[in-house]
């Protein structure tokens, strides 16, 4: 966990104490598909994603009714721990609609009225993963500085929401998950709301998304890796950050690693916050650290 005031696990944050416009080339699209987000718009989306749900009107507003404190919950973390709230990152909060993304996946059921709890949590999705704490993810964003030209990747896809909140301000989201059930039915979540700028693939995100061609402004590890891997580095752009929690599996000392690379190649490193992560899986339980492995 964030020590000693925020937690942390792969895709879900334990925060405790301590509406702009929409911005990007993704502006012009809505939180819905069309005609405004209701509980239509909400039914419509999820069944085209495969995930049908049954939701009474009322049941719907009173999950919308709760959405306006969820929100000044989290201007005011972002105030408290970073002194202000990026009107973009407020901007994306508002526009991605959380419920959609309340699913467990493993037993093929809708959990939608869990969005935008009183006291933020991580909530389960099956397979192991988990919808991240809305202030955690709201934190992370920030401290990434999306802008409306960058390229993001993110290792751990898990729910698809860190991916849709980056979509509505940058020009490309892409998202790497490992685990295979959940890697290819969240994939089908996106379309459905319009957002076409947002690609996934299933696969060991130790190695990046190389095809890419000419990498990434951002990207957004949500697991704890032993080191960075030096492929990640290789895929940042020159001016690009890396947030990734660097610490051993499931032990305390974590600590959120933010890396910058300069113009000329080479890498800086700030340490941020300790957290708690469960840990990257894949290659990272079975390559050995390169010998200068930044933060490792």
């Amino acid at each position: 966990m964030f020590e000693p005031e925020i937690g942390l696990n792969r895709r879900g944050f334990v925060l405790g104490a301590a509406g702009a416009l929409l911005a990007g080339p993704a502006a012009a699209t809505a939180a819905a598909p069309s005609g405004g987000w209701t509980r239509q718009a909400y039914m419509e989306a999820m069944a085209k994603s495969g995930r049908p749900v049954d939701l009474t009107e009322a049941q719907f507003q009173a999950i919308q009714a709760r959405k306006p404190a969820a929100m000044k919950r989290i201007e005011s973390y972002l105030k408290e721990r970073l002194g202000s709230a990026d009107p973009a990152v407020m901007a994306a909060f508002q526009a991605v609609p959380r419920e959609y993304f309340h699913y467990m996946y493993d037993g093929h059921y809708a959990t939608p009225g869990n969005a935008y709890e009183a006291e933020p949590k991580p909530w389960a999705l099956g397979f192991g993963s988990a919808l991240s704490d809305y202030l955690g993810q709201a934190y992370m964003t920030q401290i990434a500085h999306p802008k409306d030209t960058d390229v993001t990747l993110e290792i751990g896809t898990g729910s698809g929401f860190q991916s849709s909140l980056l979509s509505r301000i940058v020009q490309k989201s892409y998202s790497i998950e490992i685990i295979e059930p959940l890697g290819h039915a969240v994939g089908k979540i996106f379309a459905p709301l319009g957002y076409d700028n947002v690609h996934t693939r299933v696969g060991d995100g130790y190695y990046g998304w190389p095809e890419v061609e000419g990498g990434f402004d951002i990207i957004i590890v949500t697991c704890a890796a032993q080191y960075a891997p030096p492929e990640l580095f290789k895929q940042m752009k020159p001016g690009g950050r890396m947030i990734i929690p660097i610490g051993q599996p499931f032990k305390k000392g974590q600590i959120l690693y933010v890396y910058t690379k300069d113009e000329a190649g080479k890498i800086h490193s700030k340490r941020d916050v300790g957290v708690y992560f469960i840990p990257m899986t894949g290659a990272m339980m079975k390559t050995p650290a390169p010998r200068e492995a930044p933060g490792g």
